[in-house]
This record gives C-alpha cells, structure tokens and sequence, in this order.
C-alpha cells in the first residue's frame, strides 16, 4: 500500500523511442504468437492515455510503444501502481515505459476511476477481470507476443500481480512483485507462473516480518471509511484488502514449493545492502526474492525524490528492480497452453 504523493508527475506525451531488438529475441527457444492486433496498421512509437471500461468497472491505461519493425510482435508489461497511487506517479517511479522505450517492450500502466485508488485483488475480484479485459483490448489494438505478457506492481499492485499469477496464468507469462509478493490460500494457477519479488527489511508499510506495518496502520482505511486501517484490522473479523501475516521469505518458499521447486534455497549476497534468494526450479517455474537490507517500502533503483522517503523509509540505488525485472521477464516466456 503505498503513500499518496502530493506533488503529480507531469505525464510525458511522447516517448523517445529508440530502435530495439525484436521480441523474438526476448527469452528462450519459443517463436511469438502474434495476437489479432498484428493483423492491424501499426501503431507508432509514443505515449498515450486511453480510457477503458468493462461491465462494474471503468478506468484508463497509460500505453508507452517502443519503436519495433512494423507487424513484429512485442512484449508487454503491466506496471500496476499501489493504494492510493495514481498510474502516473507508478510510471514515473517504476521508469518501466523508459526502459521498455530502449528494449523493445510496451508498458500498460492501468488504473482504475476508484477512489482512493486501489484495487480489488481477491478471488474472482473485479479488478482481475478488469485487467484480462483490458489486456484483451491490447491484444487486440497492439501487435503483442502473447507469449510474452508480463506484470509487475508496487504494494497493492504487488497483491494485484501475485493474484493475476493465481488467477490468468495461462495470460501472463511471470510475475514481479515489488514490496508486496503475496500467497493466498485458494492460489491455485493452470501452471507454474515464474516470481521474482522485491522486498526491504525495513519496511514500515508492508512489513518483511508479515503483515501491515506501524506506519501502514496509520493509513486511511481501504474499505473507504473514517477509519485506519489499523482501526480496520482490529475492529473487522475479516478486514478486506489486507495483506497475508506470513513473512515475505515464508510466502516466497510457498510460491516455490507450488512450483514445484527444491525445499532449501541459496541466499548470496548481490550488492552491500541487497541478497537475492533463489530456488531450484524447472526453467519454466523460477522462483527469486531480493530482499534489501534496510530497504523501506520502495521501487529499488527508483528516483529518491519520488519516494518520499520520509514515510517510506531508505531506498536503495545499488540495483534497479527494473532491469532486473525485465531481464527476468525476457527468460521467461509462456511455455504452456494459451488463453483462447
């Protein structure tokens, strides 16, 4: 759940598109599905906002293309933002639709018209369908691998991608959540869905111990009453839209071992204040957690100056989330039967 920002980042609109590598190059042996929007004219090199709406829901997406041949199918990441954090504000911090520019992917970052900005996450949650529809309009409007679709997500975006791994696995090839990898107890995904999660020891918001943290409890309600949500947590049997009490390497090993990985992982050391953790997996089930030491409740690599550090605690700058996120993402394509 991340802080609302007061200052807006200005919505850049147009992208300097770089020419980049093809997406068949992207990861592993498998060739490019090309979706129904391949079949249309191409779509130049830009940034644009669009609306979108399905039955319950009505929202936007922020669509950043790279300059690729024309009718080359690319890679797509989602790039969802947390509570009370407007898209712009995810794009701007994440620097997903910059790096995409130069390595030939697109980036949807979605949002919906809620307020206070959130999304609804659970089991058959509106905002699950809202994004499949969503990602079906892309397929449709944009020449897309569907065997490269990826998500990523700060916080209660984080929730949102490790739900999508549940829930339309046979959509998304793999997951990145940032400062809020979830398990949930009825995840049951069509197929291994590779994880690769981000998270800071000190974290005050989503803490690595589990749980909110004493600063996320300060933070307004989700279920939109006078409340905080430490009030909602101690006053609801089963408060809606909180995070899982289990600790972040606790619910990385269960991401392992539905993935059919090996029970003891390797912890080495990346950076000074970084490790990574990693399991022995089938190339198609990779499971990884980069765990910062120290690190608060942050996009890691991200700008300092939108952190807001002061609220969210230290962010660090000895790795970016994004190119390591995206250099997960292109080893790990859908190798298993597709969404029809």
């Amino acid at each position: 759940m991340c802080v609302l920002i007061a200052t807006m980042v200005a919505m850049v609109t147009t992208c300097s598109a770089v020419s980049a590598a093809p997406a068949a190059r992207s990861g592993g042996a498998v060739g490019p599905v090309p979706s129904a929007g391949c079949r249309t004219a191409p779509t130049p090199p830009r940034t644009s906002l669009h609306g979108f709406s399905v039955v319950g829901r009505s929202g936007d997406y922020l669509q950043e293309v790279p300059r690729v041949a024309p009718r080359v199918p690319m890679p797509v990441v989602f790039d969802v933002h947390g509570y009370l954090q407007p898209g712009v504000l995810q794009d701007a911090w994440s620097g997903m639709g910059a790096y995409g520019a130069s390595h030939g992917f697109a980036v949807i970052t979605p949002e919906t018209h809620v307020l206070p900005p959130k999304w609804d996450y659970g089991k058959d949650g509106v905002d699950i369908g809202f994004l499949s529809a969503m990602l079906t309009h892309v397929e449709r409007t944009l020449c897309v691998d569907k065997r490269r679709v990826y998500m990523t997500g700060l916080s209660m975006g984080a929730f949102t991608a490790s739900s999508v791994a549940c829930q339309l696995a046979d959509r998304f090839a793999a997951v990145a959540p940032v400062s809020g990898l979830q398990n949930f107890a009825w995840c049951r995904p069509s197929r291994h869905v590779p994880v690769v999660a981000f998270h800071g020891t000190g974290d005050e918001i989503l803490s690595y111990s589990g749980g909110v943290g004493a600063r996320g409890k300060l933070l307004p309600s989700t279920d939109g009453s006078a409340r905080t949500i430490g009030q909602q947590s101690r006053d609801d049997a089963h408060p809606r839209l909180m995070p899982n009490a289990e600790s972040i390497p606790a619910q990385t090993h269960a991401w392992a071992r539905r993935n059919g990985c090996a029970e003891r992982p390797t912890t080495r050391k990346v950076t000074h204040d970084v490790s990574r953790t990693s399991y022995s997996c089938a190339p198609d089930s990779s499971v990884e957690l980069y765990t910062i030491i120290g690190g608060g409740h942050n996009w890691p690599g991200g700008d300092p100056a939108l952190a807001a550090t002061a609220i969210t605690g230290p962010i660090t700058s000895s790795i970016s989330a994004t190119a390591i996120i995206w250099d997960f993402f292109r080893k790990h394509p859908l190798t298993g039967a597709l969404h029809a």
